[in-house]
């Protein structure tokens, strides 16, 4: 019992070891990789992938192979990425315990309720517990936007994120536009901007 309860505290100082809360690895991207080239990591037998090309998102816009997965939300419902295509998606790659992810937090709400119905924007958590994630986002008023629990990390392999504190942007067409380090989150209204205008 006492092993089990030291597993998430483990994997994150594993983590930290080599990537550091919010380290800025100097990895940002401003384009991803081309559309319909999936890296390894998405194409993961861990992770429940959709038909690429399959109706189901906005306005029956096709799902692109970066959006072909689901999840569940830190409050336990279902999520299926394949809802989000046909807009930008935001997603914010975070840790309940990252000092750094906590001062993200306002700014990514305030984008996520100033961009509502144009952009998508899903926080992804990870590095411990559903409970840790649930007050974390209770603690930083960050409902107004969907959590998903990753507990297991499927959802950060599948986008190769290998540290909290990161954003992935992708635009109407599942392509990845920006992954990087927002301190603070500044900078993200502008990105954001820059895809819905």
């Amino acid at each position: 019992m006492r092993t089990r309860a030291l597993l998430p505290a483990a994997v994150a100082a594993i983590l930290l070891t080599v990537t550091g809360c919010g380290a800025d690895s100097g990895s940002d991207t401003g384009v991803g990789a081309e559309a319909g080239s999936p890296t390894a990591a998405q194409s993961s037998p861990r992770v429940p992938v959709i038909a690429t090309g399959t109706p189901g998102g906005v306005g029956g816009a096709a799902v692109p192979e970066a959006l072909s997965f689901t999840a569940t939300t830190v409050d336990g419902k279902p999520f299926d990425a394949g809802n989000l295509a046909g807009r930008p998606v935001v997603l914010w790659f975070w840790a309940p315990w990252c000092p750094a992810c906590k001062a993200q937090a306002a700014e990514t709400a305030k984008v996520a309720t100033a961009h509502r119905g144009t952009v998508s924007v899903v926080g992804v958590a990870g590095l411990d517990t559903n409970t840790a994630m649930k007050d974390f986002v209770a603690e930083t008023r960050t409902g107004v936007f969907p959590h998903l629990s990753d507990e297991k990390g499927e959802v950060w392999k599948r986008f190769e994120v290998t540290e909290q504190s990161r954003y992935v942007i992708l635009d109407k067409n599942g392509t990845t536009v920006y992954e990087g380090v927002l301190p603070a989150g500044r900078g993200l209204a502008e990105k954001v901007a820059g895809l819905t205008g």
